[in-house]
This record gives structure tokens, sequence and C-alpha cells, in this order.
């Protein structure tokens, strides 16, 4: 593979996505494409982003499991967790899976909640749930780490918990000290400096998540060189 090609966050836009696999010019014969979770939540068009990112991995892109990702599945499997997933973003997802979602401005949350509850699988929502199940939630190369949220400082990758790797934020963005360089999404760049460009840390961390749902844009990094491109 000549170049590999890290995306974070999409977040349901895919007409963003879309134009930003055109900007790079992104070919799977050529190239290894490495999307690091979080596909759904907020942004409109969520199943058509999985769909599109199930069609990426069987061409060998390789796709990992961010924290919207699973609260999804989690929503779906008890339903005390329906709850969590909505306030962060699930009704843009049950709309565009064709839920029929209650008025949000005119209702509180919990009367939502118990009129969806429980939540009913749909064909495709069984076929992405599947898909999400079986992410990894990490891929590590000689050089680098892709992880979703980030890695404990102090714990073996292989044994920390997954729920760590997709939610972790400050205990790794100021106490990772590794070799290897860690590419994460989850945290929007804006966090650490002014504007959403991607963020290079300066102990071995590079965030990419540049808010692209709340506003800012959705980055890729090129690797090794560290090129940036990104579309708004």
């Amino acid at each position: 593979m000549n170049r590999t090609l890290a995306i974070s966050d999409i977040h349901g836009e895919l007409e963003k996505f879309e134009r930003l696999l055109e900007k790079i010019s992104y070919d799977p014969s050529e190239d290894q494409l490495i999307l690091l979770g979080d596909y759904i939540d907020r942004g409109p068009q969520s199943m058509a982003v999985v769909d599109k990112v199930m069609k990426l991995e069987a061409e060998g892109a390789i796709a990992l499991k961010g924290n919207h990702d699973d609260m999804m599945e989690k929503a779906f499997e008890d339903e005390s967790q329906i709850k969590r997933w909505l306030r962060n973003g699930g009704m843009q997802t049950l709309e565009s899976y064709d839920y029929t979602v209650p008025d949000a401005e005119t209702e509180d949350l919990d009367s939502l909640i118990t009129k969806m509850t429980p939540l009913t699988e749909t064909e495709e929502v069984e076929r992405h749930l599947s898909f999400f199940r079986n992410l990894d939630h990490y891929h590590e190369t000689e050089d680098y780490i892709f992880v979703h949220g980030g890695v404990h400082p102090t714990m073996p990758l292989p044994s920390t918990d997954p729920n760590v790797l997709m939610w972790i934020r400050e205990e790794f963005h100021y106490d990772y000290n590794g070799k290897k360089k860690v590419i994460f999404g989850h945290t929007p760049t804006n966090t650490f400096q002014d504007g959403f460009e991607v963020y290079f840390g300066d102990n071995n961390i590079i965030g990419i998540d540049g808010g692209c749902v709340f506003g800012g844009q959705l980055n890729a990094l090129e690797l090794p060189s560290g090129k940036v491109y990104f579309v708004e």
C-alpha cells in the first residue's frame, strides 16, 4: 500500500464523507483506509453512512468501532440504554432508518422513550448491528495505533477494556507517552486548539475528529507523510 488514510467521526454526514473520499483520490487497490468509528448519530444519513462503510470494508478498508456505534448496539439489546443513546443523537439515526420518531420539541425525553420502547429491529438495523458487533476496537501497526477514543497510558493494549478504548479522553490526552503514534477521534480537535484542524500533540498523539457534525470539518490524515485533507 502506498498510503494509509485515516478518517473518524463521520456522524451521518454522507455527503461530506463522499466528497472527502473523492478529494483524497482514495484507491482501495493502492491505499489502506482506516475508519476510526462513530459512523452514526446527529447527522442526517446515518444508515447510508453505515452502508457505505460496509462497502468500503468489503473492498479492503479497516473499520473500527466508536462509542456511538456501541451505544446504538446496546440500545437495541437493553431498554435501560435507550435514553443514553437518544440523548446523544440517536433520534436522528432512527429517522434515517425510517422509524417514526415523536416530536422532540413538544415532549420530554422520558415521554419519547416510553413511546419508543422497546426498540424493534428492522432488517436493515439487524444487518448493521451485526456489522457493529464484529468491529475491532483498535488497529496496530509497526509505527501506529489507530483507535476511536484513545489508549490507557499504563495498560497493555490487548487487555484494555474496550469501553476505555472508545470513551477515554483526558487521561490519554495528557498522560500518554508511548513510542507509537496514536491516531484517534472521539474528541473534536477544537478541544486542544483554536479550530478543527488535525491536532498534532507533543506526546505522540494525533487527533483527527474535526467536529464535522458541529459545524467543523471532516478530516483525513495521510500517513506516513502527515498530509491533511478536509472538507467543510
